[in-house]
């Protein structure tokens, strides 16, 4: 029996469930049973290392963003729940859908109407047939008519069902945007704080080819190298002023996309500044188990509503091709004065019961149900598809992490062995053994190293919040 039924607690309606769900035709829905697989990848999925571990079987937190260990990003998110118009727009959209579930159950009650006419006339002597005027008279009747509704094939109860089950699709499709929107704010947080650290180096990296450029100019002017050496270090110190508003007008547009997201005008842009230094690397990630996440993904709850409703509707379908039985009851007096309104001679009574079967339609309900039934197979198709994608996600991400651990480690690596050939060259200058070109040409190598250090670091930071988007999110730990 569907939850918006079991809300009614007069034995009344608790008799007439009994009475219908015994008897409810079409299929009664069982959720799809979990994927028949033990793992995400052809072969145990292995620990990123650099850091990071996965725990198998461990679930994801329900404030899963506090795992980055930065006090501003948690009231950004914090902010951004409380303010977002798109979470009250989802959240407006459970409420119509409930309420209409809640109208729907209106059809497991008796009808009831109500009925007052009240009347003052005087007839001409044309309409009763005579030359004499009648005397003005007033007439009073009250009626009540009770009709019912048997809802013995279940229909009623098949179409209560389906409501129900969009009311909670709709609901999953709110943590569905809640959980995008907490991703969203992550990511760009960490977006930002890339940005930021590549708009640094890129601003150092000018600089030094500055410094260059002026060299290699004053070793032309002595003939020591020709001037193509010159134009070669002009142009690419152009490429290099070249790439900096890019990197500005994107930076830019991360602070206005952090500050929408929140729920503010671009005006009212958010104070926090950030940098990789101020995110921290999770170092334990939950990776759930293949059975549990068909349970903790809100998109694959929102495809088993939709099968639900689905295969309610086959019932409506085929509960429309069978007879209908409606009792009316109705009971009125009338009198021509007010006191006399309620005498037992001015009393009457009406008890009818109607049958009633469609016997031709041009096949029109008969197709109504085969849609029905091809509506159910096209979301049993969507379910599934919804699951393999939501693996395929999974499988992705749990990849992304090992490979970014792997790049990650390289660009330590390069930085690291450029910093040291930075600091060589540094002291070789000191004692006259080379030159300041030299010099900046390490230089240059250094903050080279380190900008693919720092888009390797946000992409690992990405990529981690990535994983715990595609595990749920976190709402289960929520509700």
């Amino acid at each position: 029996m569907t939850s918006a039924f079991k809300r009614f607690s007069p034995p009344v309606v608790s008799l007439a469930g009994l009475l219908v769900a015994s008897c409810a035709v079409g299929p009664d829905f069982e959720a799809p049973a979990p994927p028949p697989v033990d793992r995400f990848t052809p072969e145990p999925t292995a620990s990123p290392g650099g850091g990071q571990r996965f725990r198998e079987g461990a679930e994801v937190s329900a404030r899963w963003w506090e795992a980055f260990q930065c006090s501003y990003l948690d009231d950004l998110v914090e902010e951004a729940i409380a303010n977002s118009a798109s979470l009250a727009v989802a959240g407006a959209s459970v409420d119509v859908a409930k309420f209409n579930a809640l109208a729907a159950t209106g059809a497991f009650f008796p009808q009831v109407t109500l009925n007052s006419y009240s009347s003052y006339q005087q007839q001409s002597g044309d309409a009763t047939n005579s030359t004499v005027v009648s005397t003005p008279y007033s007439y009073f009747t009250k009626s009540v008519q009770i009709t019912y509704a048997l809802d013995i094939w279940g229909a009623n109860l098949r179409n209560v069902e389906s409501l129900d089950a969009q009311r909670d699709m709709l609901r999953h499709q709110r943590e569905a945007a809640s959980i995008t929107l907490i991703a969203n704010v992550v990511k760009a947080a960490i977006e930002e704080a890339s940005l930021r650290g590549q708009t640094a180096v890129t601003r150092k990296s000018i600089d030094v080819a500055e410094g260059r450029l002026t060299l290699l100019r004053q070793r032309h002017t002595r003939g020591e190298i020709s001037g193509t050496d010159v134009m070669a270090q002009e142009a690419a110190l152009e490429q290099m002023r070249a790439a900096l508003p890019p990197l500005e007008s994107r930076l830019a547009q991360q602070r206005n996309l952090l500050t929408a997201l929140v729920g503010r005008y671009p005006s009212e842009e958010i104070e926090a500044r950030f940098n990789l230094s101020q995110i921290a690397l999770p170092r334990d990630l939950p990776v759930s188990l293949p059975s549990q996440l068909v349970q903790q993904r809100p998109d694959i709850k929102v495809a088993e509503e939709n099968l639900h409703s689905a295969s309610a509707q086959v019932g409506v379908a085929v509960a429309a091709r069978l007879p209908s039985i409606a009792l009316t009851a109705n009971g009125n007096t009338g009198a021509f004065q007010l006191q006399q309104l309620f005498n037992p001679s001015t009393m009457g009574y009406t008890l009818a019961g109607n049958i009633a079967q469609t016997a031709f339609d041009g096949f029109t309900l008969y197709n109504k149900q085969l849609a029905a039934e091809a509506a159910l197979a096209q979301a049993r198709a969507q379910y599934r598809d919804t699951a393999i994608r939501a693996f395929q996600n999974v499988a992705d991400t749990l990849r992304a992490l090992q490979a970014d651990a792997r790049t990650v480690a390289a660009a330590r690596s390069a930085e690291g062995t450029s910093r040291r050939y930075l600091d060589k060259v540094r002291s070789q200058k000191k004692f006259g053994e080379i030159s300041q070109l030299e010099v900046l040409n390490a230089e240059l190598s250094y903050l080279i190293a380190a900008n693919a250090r720092i888009q390797a670091e946000a992409q690992r930071l990405a990529d981690t919040v990535a994983l715990f988007v595609a595990l749920g999110g976190g709402w289960r730990s929520r509700e």
